[in-house]
């Protein structure tokens, strides 16, 4: 994770190396099952006009950023998302204003690639999961 001046800025140039492999194979077991509602959900966020930078909070707790998408246990899944895009973590000082072009230059293709930000113990980040292919 790349940390910034301002404290608050948190920016990822492809998976955070603070991402452990246990870490990151939990959420990839889990985000199978739920990656069809999450692909078409980011293709509605952009369709519609609220962002070309759609992004899903995943947390087995309660974080108060974006709205719920899928709870835990929905889809036999652990892990809640929650939609959100650029402009709320803008908001929230989550990512500063600086930071905001270094992220756009490391966001993901969305039709490809889910960009979730990950709530788990101490690790709060950006990871992206290719979508399984159809």
């Amino acid at each position: 994770m790349i940390n910034h001046s301002n404290e608050n800025t948190l920016l990822d140039d492809a998976n955070s190396y603070d991402v452990n492999k246990e870490l990151m194979g939990a959420i990839s077991s889990d985000f199978v099952k739920v990656a069809d509602q999450l692909k078409e959900a980011s293709y509605q966020i952009r369709k519609r006009g609220f962002s070309e930078y759609p992004l899903f909070v995943a947390s087995r707790r309660e974080v108060p950023v974006g709205q719920l998408l899928i709870g835990a246990n929905e889809l036999e899944n652990q892990w809640n998302y929650k939609a959100s895009f650029l402009d709320e973590f803008i908001q929230r000082a989550l990512i500063g204003p600086e930071s905001v072009d270094l992220w756009k230059e490391n966001y993901k293709k969305p039709d490809e690639y889910c960009c979730l930000f990950v709530v788990h113990g101490d690790f709060a980040g950006f990871v992206y999961i290719p979508y399984p292919e159809d």
